[in-house]
């Protein structure tokens, strides 16, 4: 099953909490919500008092994606605002393990967020706590930057990793995520889609239609490779 989940750092401020409720109402699987400290990526976003103002509108799964150094300090502050599942990055703590662990123990769901540059062996050693694997797609820090087209053999090495070592780990992309990108990570092993401006946010669609495109295409996408597989 392909999950979607929106990317709340797209979507307008002043109507926060009418979007999230339109867009749980429009079926989406999660939020993600991006949260950066000005120093690991550049840019500053989305803290625990706004998380905490829109949880109570939803039942879905909240995702942090923590763009921050040392995020080990702040695992408790978003655990206690609300969030279901954290994203951590690799090339951001110095203890990963221990900070998975961390996140496990408080009943979370616990992932590894990997930098473009990142080679997936960063992982070896941490795979049997970790729930799912967010792979950027674009460099992060700022919405609207163009999809890496390596990262699709970066996907294709991650599953197949996944598979010989016997792991079910859900992965998860990142970065223009739009119709022209998502066939190929489909067809790589992606099954969690971060969505944004390039399919969910747009201005000429009300949320409710952006969400049934979005999953007809993918579902017409799920039945070409089918075809293609057992031809």
């Amino acid at each position: 099953m392909t999950l979607i989940g929106p990317s709340l750092m797209c979507a307008d401020m002043g109507v926060l909490r009418e979007t999230v409720i339109e867009l749980d109402q429009a079926g989406v699987d999660f939020f993600h919500l991006d949260v950066m400290d000005g120093t690991f990526v550049p840019n500053f976003t989305m803290g625990p008092d706004m998380m905490k103002s829109i949880k109570p509108f939803t039942n879905k799964p909240f995702d942090v994606h923590l763009m921050v150094k040392n995020p080990e300090l702040h695992l408790d502050t978003f655990i206690d605002a609300g969030a279901d599942m954290i994203s951590v990055h690799a090339e951001a703590t110095e203890h990963l393990q221990r900070t998975l662990q961390a996140i496990r123990t408080k009943g979370l769901k616990a992932g590894v967020a990997l930098n473009p540059s990142t080679p997936i062996e960063e992982l070896t050693y941490v795979l049997d706590i970790v729930d799912y694997i967010t792979v950027m797609t674009v460099n992060p820090g700022f919405a609207g930057q163009k999809f890496i087209p390596l990262m699709n053999k970066k996907l294709s090495d991650l599953y197949g990793l996944l598979r010989r070592e016997g792991y079910k780990i859900d992965i998860q992309v990142d970065g223009n995520i739009g119709y022209e990108t998502i066939p190929g990570v489909l067809e790589h092993g992606a099954n969690m889609l971060v969505c944004g401006t390039s399919s969910l946010f747009k201005p000429e669609m009300t949320f409710e239609e952006a969400v049934i495109k979005l999953k007809t295409f993918i579902e017409n996408q799920k039945v070409k490779q089918f075809e293609v597989n057992f031809k």
